[in-house]
C-alpha cells in the first residue's frame, strides 16, 4: 500500500485514476449531514462551516423538530436559533444567514429551496461550496466541485492544481474530472483526508495513492 512504482500519466489520467481508486476505497460514501428536506440540508451546511459534520449532527435534531422548514425558520426569534446552533461555532452569524436564507426562500421561491446556482447564491451565507452540496445532494444536479479544507488541501498535494483559492481549484478540478463524479470526488477526498492524508502527519506508507502523489514521503510543512 504505497510501495507502487510511480506512473507517468498525464495530469488528466491521474485525476480519473485517483478518482477510481478513492472510489474502490470508499465505495459507500455519502454525505454524512443528517436532513430530511433541502431547507434542512442547506441550513445544515451553513453549520458545518468551521464545524464537524458530527457535531451538526448532535445539534439539528433539536432544532428541525422547533423549526422544521424555511417558513418557521423565517419567522423564529433570533435568540432562540442562536442558542440552538451555539455550539457549532460562529453562532451568531451562521443564526442570522440562516434566518435570512429562509426569508428570502418564502419571499423570492416560494418557500422552496432554488435549484439553480446563480439563485443558491443570493441566499444570505451561501457561497459556491454551500450550494454544490445542496444542489447535488437535495436535487442531483452536479454543478461544480465542491471544495472545503481536505479537498484544497489533498488537491495541492496531489499535483492537480497549484491554486489555493477554493474557485480556481474547482475549476481545475472540473476540467480534470468527469462531471457525474464532481461531488462524490469532493466526499471521497475528505474520507481520505481524514483516514490518511491528515493535515500534520500524512500516512504515506499506508496509502493507496502514493504512487500518484507527487507529495507521498516529503516532509510536511504546516504554516
Amino acid at each position: 500500500m504505497g510501495s507502487r512504482e510511480k506512473k507517468v500519466l498525464s495530469l488528466k489520467q491521474r485525476a480519473v485514476e485517483i478518482l477510481s481508486r478513492l472510489k474502490h476505497l470508499y465505495p459507500d460514501a455519502t454525505c454524512s449531514l443528517n436532513y430530511s428536506t433541502p431547507v434542512q440540508l442547506l441550513v445544515a451546511t451553513i453549520l458545518s462551516a468551521q464545524c464537524t459534520d458530527e457535531r451538526v449532527n448532535k445539534v439539528t435534531p433539536a432544532l428541525f423538530s422547533r423549526f422544521p422548514d424555511a417558513e418557521s425558520l423565517a419567522i423564529a426569534d433570533l435568540e432562540e436559533l442562536e442558542n440552538l446552533v451555539r455550539s457549532t461555532g460562529f453562532y451568531r452569524n451562521k443564526a442570522k444567514n440562516i434566518q435570512a436564507a429562509c426569508r428570502l426562500i418564502v419571499t423570492e421561491f416560494n418557500s422552496v429551496v432554488p435549484n439553480q446556482m446563480e439563485q443558491l447564491l443570493k441566499l444570505p451565507g451561501v457561497a459556491r461550496k454551500t450550494a454544490n452540496v445542496v444542489l447535488a445532494h437535495a436535487y442531483g444536479i452536479n454543478a461544480g466541485v465542491t471544495v472545503d479544507t481536505h479537498v484544497s488541501r489533498l488537491s495541492q498535494r496531489l499535483g492537480l492544481t497549484e491554486h489555493t483559492d477554493p474557485i480556481r481549484i474547482e475549476k481545475d478540478l472540473m476540467l480534470l474530472l468527469p462531471q457525474p463524479d464532481w461531488e462524490n470526488w469532493s466526499i471521497r477526498l475528505i474520507y481520505h483526508g481524514r483516514a490518511i492524508c491528515k493535515a500534520r502527519s500524512p500516512v504515506c506508507v499506508a496509502c493507496e495513492l502514493a504512487d500518484l502523489c507527487p507529495s507521498a514521503n516529503k516532509p510536511t510543512v504546516v504554516g
